[in-house]
C-alpha cells in the first residue's frame, strides 16, 4: 500500500468513527443550550453563564470537525510561521514518510499525546475548580487527560508518559494549560511530525460563545524544532450527543494493511 492510499484508508476509518456518536446514541437534547425556532442549538449564542468560582464554563462535547490538523499539525503555516525542524527531526520525518507512516502510533492503538490526541472527535470536557478532565471517545484505548488547577506546579523530574503532566491556570477568559513529560514515542500528525521527551505544549482556551472554543497552541521542543512555533484551532460543540465506548484493541484488522519499505 502506497502512503496515499494507506491515508485514504486511515481517513476513511477515521470518518466512520467520528460519526458513530450521533448514529449510537439515543437522541436526548442538552438541557440549558438556546434553541432556534427549528429547535435546532443556536451555537452562535453568547457563551453560558460562568460557573459558581467565577470562571468561563468550558464544559460539553466537542468536535474538531474536518480533522485537517490530525493530519497535518502545521496546515496553512509558511514561512517563518511554519515549524524548522532540527537536522535529526528532519531526517527521522523524512523516514516515517519513506517507510509509508506504518510506525504511526495511531496503527498500534496506542495514545496519541498531547495535542494529536485533542485533533480527533469527539471527546468531552469536565470541569471543576481542582481539575479539568477530557474524556476522549477516541478508539486509542477511551483515552483520559486530567489538567490539574489546584496550585500545583508541574514535576521537576516526571517519569515519561503518553499524555504527559498538564497544569492549567486563568489569565482572564483565557484558561492556560502546560504539558510536559511525555514519553517522545508520539507523533504530533499523520505527516510524522516529532516530538520528543523535551516537548512542551501550551494551549489558550477561549469560549467566545455556547458553540465555539478557539485554542492557541505553542509547542516547544529544542529537540527536534530550533524556535517553537504555534498554530490556532477552533472547535465546535456537538450538543444533544454522548460518548460512546469505543476500542481500537479489540478485533484491530489495520496491520496486516500497513506495509512498509
Amino acid at each position: 500500500m502506497n502512503a496515499r492510499r494507506m491515508t485514504l484508508a486511515l481517513f476513511a476509518a477515521l470518518a466512520v468513527a467520528s460519526g458513530v456518536v450521533q448514529a449510537q446514541w439515543v437522541h436526548r437534547p442538552t438541557p440549558g443550550i438556546p434553541r432556534l425556532t427549528d429547535g435546532k442549538p443556536d451555537l452562535n449564542a453568547p457563551a453560558p453563564p460562568r460557573l459558581p468560582d467565577g470562571h468561563p464554563d468550558l464544559s460539553g462535547i466537542w468536535d474538531v470537525g474536518a480533522m485537517t490538523y490530525f493530519h497535518d499539525l502545521a496546515a496553512g503555516l509558511k514561512g517563518d510561521d511554519a515549524p524548522k525542524l532540527t537536522p535529526w527531526a528532519a531526517g527521522l520525518q523524512k523516514a516515517r514518510r519513506d517507510r509509508n507512516h506504518v510506525d504511526d502510533p495511531y496503527t498500534y492503538c496506542l495514545p496519541l499525546g498531547v495535542p494529536r490526541e485533542n485533533h480527533r472527535s469527539p471527546f468531552k470536557i469536565v470541569q471543576t475548580p481542582s481539575m479539568t478532565i477530557f474524556l476522549h471517545e477516541s478508539f486509542v484505548g477511551n483515552t483520559f487527560r486530567q489538567i490539574f488547577t489546584d496550585g500545583r506546579p508541574l514535576p521537576k523530574d516526571p517519569q515519561p508518559t503518553w499524555m504527559g503532566y498538564s497544569v492549567g491556570h486563568w489569565e482572564g477568559d483565557t484558561f492556560v494549560v502546560e504539558t510536559i513529560g511525555q514519553n517522545g514515542r508520539t507523533w504530533l500528525d499523520m505527516r510524522g511530525l516529532p516530538a520528543t521527551d523535551a516537548l512542551r505544549v501550551v494551549e489558550r482556551f477561549v469560549r467566545r460563545n455556547i458553540g465555539h472554543i478557539d485554542i492557541d497552541l505553542t509547542l516547544d521542543d529544542p529537540k527536534a524544532y530550533t524556535k517553537p512555533w504555534s498554530v490556532r484551532l477552533s472547535w465546535t460543540l456537538l450538543p444533544d450527543a454522548e460518548l460512546i465506548e469505543s476500542i481500537c484493541e479489540e478485533n484491530n484488522r489495520d496491520l496486516s494493511h500497513m506495509v512498509g519499505k
